[in-house]
């Protein structure tokens, strides 16, 4: 559970990460400040046009008086593109210190305790929370500026035209604030219990997560629900009490949003009675209507959820690591079944375990209960280093193939073999697997040097860092001086926004290049690459040490390989480039409409 250490952590830890993005804070301030000029010159320039134009007879003047107004806006739309440039500036290096922050508490934990069950909680902190405090972090950003500078320029505004509308308007604003003030605290309390439930419900799921096929057989599901069943039952009802919350906050919202528009009106006699002109009385609406009211409302709803979200969830971040599993989380730790060896589907000659660098047995995969198979009774060896490239159709079953192989998913049925083990690791395995590296389709590429994100994958637990020698040769292998010069060298820093799909697939490829891993898996992982820079790629790839297998989408990457498995499911079949045309009338088909699109 957090407490208020955790909560006395986060403002420190805060201020701390402000205060080294200065040059980003100051950007995003003179783009804010640019855009208040927006809102002074819209409530001014109506009041002007009224009483200086149209009222006084001077048609002209009031047209441009308006015509200010009207550039005014131009300027607000041009400074919000500059807004969210600096937004994206602050918002990408917080989720990436997040990120590093929930996988280094969970190995923390893990080096901790090496026969427990590890930090279930942080698959919550790394998935879920991370990206709420990145979305709760960019919304309350925005929304706070954007509220200050469009008061700045409001209030100016009225005070240019008329200081008594501030003694007319500030009253029921400060009063729906103070209203809504009070609501922060026991909304912050809710989520912060919400949080709770949700990794104690992590963690029950993930212990219970490796036995359903046990669970299911040995007629389990009863106890296992009675089990869960009050987490979900708090759940709910911490909706209930959020939603009682919100409703609170809706009415404070109403009160600051709606009152200054009814005392502007209600005053309106005495303030003509004081010398106050139409015009200017337009021109106080104007700010209220269209700037300062709308910016108090996103204000307090970002406050009122994104702010308590993200309060919350860094106190997840910041709070000290337990010494034990026993002080994790609200669910008490289980004992973890001895992992059961691999079933083999039907009797089979008994191969030696190092003769296949990869190899399914009998293996049948489904998402679901009641789903038809992705994968149905599939044998596959594949050879110490062998180019093995997959095709089929969109769906088929690709991507299911290379998740299994990397031990993301379990069979259902048959067995899957990697290096003589099984893929998928026990739970008492943690750290990254030293067997295989697998790159998807949506590269990864994070904020660092450019170094850094060329060497994460070869170094090996308890390695040194390879040197600059082994870089360079990634580098050159896959042809990329130009890439690297333009960013800067490998000590430049990478801004992963800034880099097209096809950069951040070439850096995660390069870095793939040096992985000490035997057995290398590319899901679409060069889809966005022109061919010529997809050969060099696979080329690379396929002569460093070890194996290779591919899931192809252009014909030339298939013809490179040693062997093609074609999934069009029904049967599987697999061959050189050359036979598989008359063996498979799927692949016929698929060269036939690859070389009709001229291979691209």
């Amino acid at each position: 559970m957090t407490g208020g250490g955790a909560r006395g952590r986060v403002a420190p830890e805060g201020r701390r990460f402000l205060r080294g993005r200065k040059r980003a804070v100051g950007r995003l301030a003179a783009w804010s400040l640019l855009e208040s000029a927006h809102t002074f010159l819209g409530g001014y320039g109506v009041a002007r046009a009224l009483d200086d134009g149209f009222l006084a007879g001077r048609t002209a003047t009031g047209l441009g008086w308006l015509a200010v107004a009207g550039a005014g806006a131009l300027i607000g739309g041009f400074a919000l593109r500059g807004v969210f440039a600096g937004l994206a500036d602050l918002v990408e290096p917080l989720r990436d210190g997040l990120v590093r922050r929930a996988v280094r508490q969970a190995l923390d934990r893990a080096v901790a305790d090496p026969a427990g069950s590890g930090d279930t909680g942080a698959v919550s902190r790394l998935t879920q929370q991370t990206e709420m405090a990145r979305d709760s972090f960019a919304g309350l950003v925005l929304t706070a500026r954007s509220f200050v500078f469009t008061a700045v320029g409001a209030l100016a505004g009225m005070a240019a035209l008329a200081p008594l509308l501030l003694l007319v308007v500030l009253p029921p604003l400060l009063l729906g604030g103070a209203a809504f003030l009070a609501t922060l605290r026991p909304l912050a309390a809710v989520q912060r219990r919400s949080l709770d439930t949700d990794e104690a419900l992590a963690d029950r799921v993930g212990t219970l997560a490796e036995g359903l096929r046990d669970i299911a057989a040995c007629g389990g599901g009863a106890a296992v629900e009675a089990r869960a069943e009050p987490l979900i039952a708090a759940q709910e009802r911490l909706a209930r009490t959020l939603a009682g919350w919100a409703a609170l906050r809706t009415l404070a919202l109403g009160t600051a949003g709606r009152l200054p528009v009814i005392a502007l009106l209600a005053a309106t006699p005495w303030l003509l009675g004081r010398g106050i002109t139409a015009g200017t009385l337009a021109g106080g609406l104007t700010y209220l209507v269209q700037a300062l009211l709308p910016a108090l409302n996103s204000l307090m709803t970002a406050l009122g959820s994104a702010g308590t979200r993200l309060l919350v969830v860094l106190e997840r971040f910041t709070a000290p690591e337990p010494a034990g599993p026993a002080g994790h989380g609200t669910v008490e730790p289980e004992p973890e079944p001895e992992p059961e060896p691999d079933a083999l589907p039907r009797p089979r000659p008994v191969r030696p375990r190092t003769e296949a660098a990869a190899e399914l047995r009998g293996v049948t995969f489904a998402y679901g209960p009641g789903a038809a198979p992705v994968v149905d009774g599939l044998d596959l060896l594949v050879r110490p280093g062998e180019h093995l490239a997959v095709v089929g159709p969109s769906g088929i079953g690709k991507s299911t193939l290379t998740a299994l192989l990397a031990g993301m998913l379990a069979p259902d049925a048959g067995s899957v073999l990697v290096a003589g083990a099984a893929a998928r690791r026990g739970p008492r395995c943690t750290g990254p697997d030293p067997r295989r590296t697998l790159l998807p389709q949506q590269a990864y590429v994070f904020t660092g040097t450019v170094r850094e994100n060329l060497i994460h994958l070869a170094v090996a637990p308890g390695a040194a860092e390879p040197g600059d020698a082994r870089v360079r040769r990634a580098v050159d292998a896959l042809g990329l001086d130009a890439l690297v010069g333009r960013l800067g060298g490998l000590d430049a820093g990478v801004s992963p926004r800034l880099l097209s799909r096809g950069e951040s697939q070439q850096l995660a490829l390069a870095a793939a290049y040096p992985s000490p891993a035997p057995l290398l898996l590319l899901d679409e992982a060069t889809c966005h690459l022109d061919p010529a820079a997809e050969e060099r790629a696979e080329r690379a790839l396929a002569e460093r040490p070890g194996t290779l297998v591919v899931v192809a989408h252009r014909v030339s990457s298939a013809a490179r390989a040693d062997r093609v498995l074609v999934l069009d499911g029904t049967c599987a079949v697999c061959g050189s480039h050359e036979e598989l045309p008359a063996r498979s009338p799927l692949y016929r088909d698929l060269v036939g409409r690859w070389n009709q699109a001229a291979d691209v």
